[in-house]
């Protein structure tokens, strides 16, 4: 058995490498989930827009290809406005879809909050362990979770969010640093981005924390263990898989020195996330005021991206990155958890 410095999260899940395969809507899913479980990393999906029979199809799809890893079902535990007054965004947009020929079409799916519906899902799929992004859900489906059998893991941007999750008792939390790629996950007291190391430094709860942010290689698994974390949680290394579902011009971008160009911007959902800069980005600013509110903002932008995406291009669409962004490998995904893992624990020595 491999001696890693804390093996808290390992004892609690049952996992064989202490690595979480990062949640990534319309980036990541059974392939992904599967290849990183097979390297003995904690393989996720996510849920959030997805309906609970495809929660309970994928989660049987996975346990199909392998049941000695645990699985991860993630949710979001956002309030879903009313649908907004568009107005103001379309009017804003309406340049670029005179430029591309196009109109607005048919909305998105949106991301949905976790709900009762969700939570059968959960109870039939039975995962190891069921993440949160944006707080947790309301007491009662929580106790139904648990009752379950899974772990419950939060997402923590802050200590006071890291506190308000321990307290609710949270088996683990993930400390989101400002390096971490998609949607910040605060929910208590607005944005307040936090460098991972800050951010590690800052927490303390008695329960084992997973780190986020910018992690691509062995030296950044090394420095987030040595600060106190039991794990990690990757997502944009993973992005750079065959696995990964993301489209060409993203895909294009990841592992150059353009990935480093990023920023915050609620642009493409309406709600804070970080990405890779694009022309969107740079016209209308990475944060707008006219973006409807999140989760919608996404609805006016699907035939736009659709046009650009089909042509190569990422002008519209939500290129989600970490920090470590430009230096990512393409490996395959179970190839990388291995390769991350010996890297980290030639340097943990």
């Amino acid at each position: 058995m491999i001696d890693w410095p804390d093996t808290r999260f390992l004892d609690l899940t049952g996992a064989d490498l202490p690595i979480v395969q990062a949640p990534m809507a319309g980036a990541g899913g059974v392939d992904l989930a599967v290849a990183a479980m097979r390297a003995g990393a904690v393989g996720s999906l996510p849920c959030a827009m997805l309906t609970p029979m495809q929660v309970i199809l994928q989660s049987a799809e996975v346990r199909a290809e392998t049941d000695e890893e645990p699985l991860n079902l993630n949710f979001f535990c956002h309030t879903l406005p009313e649908a907004p007054d568009e107005s103001a965004w379309l009017a804003a947009l309406a340049p670029y879809f005179a430029e591309e020929g196009v109109e607005p079409g048919a909305a998105a799916p949106l991301r949905l909050p976790f709900d009762a519906a969700m939570c059968e899902a959960v109870e039939a799929s039975r995962p190891e362990i069921v993440s949160f992004h944006f707080g947790l859900p309301e007491e009662k489906l929580l106790d139904r979770v648990r009752k379950s059998g899974a772990l419950i893991v939060g997402n923590a941007t802050t200590a006071a969010e890291a506190g308000w999750l321990a307290e609710r008792g949270c088996d683990a939390i993930i400390a989101q640093g400002a390096e971490a790629g998609g949607h910040a996950g605060w929910f208590l007291d607005g944005h307040r981005p936090m460098p991972l190391a800050e951010l590690l430094r800052t927490i303390r709860v008695d329960v084992p924390m997973i780190a986020a942010g910018g992690i691509v290689d062995g030296a950044g698994i090394a420095e987030a263990l040595r600060l106190g974390a039991s794990a990690v949680q990757i997502g944009t290394a993973y992005l750079a898989t065959p696995e990964a579902t993301i489209s060409r011009p993203h895909r294009k971008l990841l592992g150059t020195e353009a990935a480093a160009d990023a920023d915050f911007t609620n642009l493409f959902s309406g709600r804070e996330a970080r990405g890779i800069r694009n022309r969107l980005m740079r016209d209308l600013g990475p944060v707008s005021d006219k973006a409807p509110a999140f989760p919608h903002a996404s609805n006016a932008l699907v035939a736009l991206r659709r046009k650009a995406e089909a042509e190569g291009r990422g002008d519209y669409s939500p290129l989600w990155a970490g920090s470590g962004a430009a230096r990512v490998r393409a490996l395959p995904a179970t190839e990388l958890a291995e390769t991350l893992a010996e890297e980290a624990l030639a340097l943990l020595g």
